[in-house]
Order: C-alpha cells, then structure tokens, then sequence
C-alpha cells in the first residue's frame, strides 16, 4: 500500500533536484524543496500544496537547521532526506587553488553533513527515515582532473557508509547513490568552476580536457528522469541498499575497479599477510 511520505531535497532549484522533487510530488508525496535562490525553485517546480520552497545554503549550519525546523513546523515531520546539492571544480590538482579546492569540500561534503545533522534529531525522534545522498561514479572511481571532485565524493561515500552503523539501531536507513554520467545542469556554467592555476606542464593537457568536457554538457547517456523515479522505488523498499549503483556506465566502470582491486589483492596476498607479530 501506498504510504505518503515528507521528502527534503538540497539543491531542487536545477538539475537532478527538480527531477526528484516533481517525481516524489507527482507520486503522492509532500516535498520541502530547498535552494540558495527559492524563487529559481519555485519556478522550476511549480506551485502545489504539497510542496514548500525554503531557501538553503547547504554551507551554513544554521541555515541547514533554520530550514529543518521550517520544514517540521510546516509538515510535521522529514521521512526521507536526499542529499542532492552539489558544484564541481574541475581541473589538475596543481592547477586549483587551495580555496578552490576547499570551497568543493564544503558544498560536496560538510554540506551534506550539515543538512544531515540537522534533520537526524528529527529522525531519531520518529525512529524511522532514510537519508538518500548523491555521490558519482567519481566518489568510487579517481579520474584526471577530477581531483577535487573526486575527494569530496571519496569523503562524502566513506562517511555515509559509516554513518549508516551509526543510524541503523534507530531505524533509519542510508543510501548513497552512484550515478555515471547523466544529462543534468552539473557541466553547466552555474555548476562548473574550472581551475584558476596555469602551469605549462599541463597546458595542452588541461585545453583538450576542458573542451572534452564542455562537449559532453547535454550529450549524456542517462536520463535524470528515470534516475528519479528508481529513487522513489528505492525509497519504498523495507530494507533499501546501503549503496546503489545507477546508470550503465557506472556499473561498467565500478565491476572494473572491483575486478582490479580483487587482482592488486591478489599480487601482495602473501606479503600483505605477513605483517603479523611471530
């Protein structure tokens, strides 16, 4: 049987977070979806009963609560959060700067944190919910040029899959997503922000990278819309996955790096085990 759950989804003012609010909203749910500028969000969502706008700059806690406790005050409780929010600096490790670079840790990963440690109280109360956040086939699998990216989805999937044994004797479930590449807004200007260093090591390296990228924007294989929808199918299981792989492409390239890390296992196996005390 149908059962109408509360929905609190980061960043639903573009991309994949408009498609995820207008699924849950179109499934029967209630929905607060939240974003720096709410009126981009309400335009890009509607207007409907079910649906409340708040504004969320994920970055700061006090929002983060201010935004939670708007969203019980209205709804009365949070069922399911979806960590969706997220940027990308893209380029060389050499070539972002340190403020770059920690600017991508603080929307990717304290972010979701910060979100995260405002809604749980709610959750713990209710003994029951489930925290949905979007990592990427890049949060498993290092690629060139994304260094900063990569380091903050890497963080973002070890500490949700440890958060998991924290939350999981209070009823609450954990899902991190793995998407590959899907047609969103993440290539996008207001998404991208490519490195502000030039080395000439990495000059040529670093033009036809960025326009292979460029490229790419709106060629995608996946499409977000279906993305969404199998997330309501997930959020509906007793027991959803700690972990969800999405897309074809991230499949492909996630069995490969386990294949390869089954081999590098594999080739150290007796130096690795012999590390023990005689």
């Amino acid at each position: 049987m149908f059962k109408q759950k509360v929905w609190f989804i980061t960043g639903a003012g573009r991309g994949m977070g408009v498609d995820i609010a207008k699924a849950a909203l179109a499934a029967g749910h209630k929905v607060i979806a939240t974003g720096r500028n709410t009126d981009k969000v309400t335009n890009a969502i509607g207007n409907t009963d079910n649906l409340l706008v708040v504004k969320l700059d994920i970055t700061s806690l006090q929002e983060s609560e201010a935004a939670v406790k708007a969203a019980v005050d209205h709804f009365g409780t949070i069922d399911v959060l979806v960590n969706n929010a997220a940027s990308f600096y893209a380029g060389f490790f050499e070539e972002l700067t340190p403020l770059q670079i920690q600017k991508q840790i603080d929307t990717n990963l304290i972010g979701p944190m910060n979100v995260t440690r405002a809604v749980l109280p709610v959750m713990r109360k209710a003994r029951s919910g489930h925290i949905i956040s979007i990592s990427s086939l890049a949060g498993f699998v290092g690629q060139d040029f994304c260094v900063a990216y990569s380091a903050s989805k890497f963080g973002l999937e070890g500490w949700m899959e440890s958060l998991h044994l924290d939350v999981a004797p209070f009823g609450i479930h954990t899902t991190i997503v793995e998407p590959g590449f899907f047609r969103t807004e993440l290539l996008e200007p207001e998404s991208t922000n490519w490195a502000e260093l030039s080395i000439e090591d990495y000059a040529n390296r670093t033009a036809e990278t960025r326009t292979a990228w460029e490229k790419m924007n709106g060629k995608q294989a996946g499409d977000p819309s279906k993305l969404a929808n199998a997330l309501l199918t997930i959020a509906s299981e007793k027991q959803p996955p700690v972990r969800w792989v999405a897309g074809e492409d991230a499949v492909t390239a996630i069995e490969q790096k386990l294949n390869d890390l089954q081999k590098q296992i594999n080739a150290y196996r007796d130096l690795s085990t012999s590390l023990s005390y005689d």
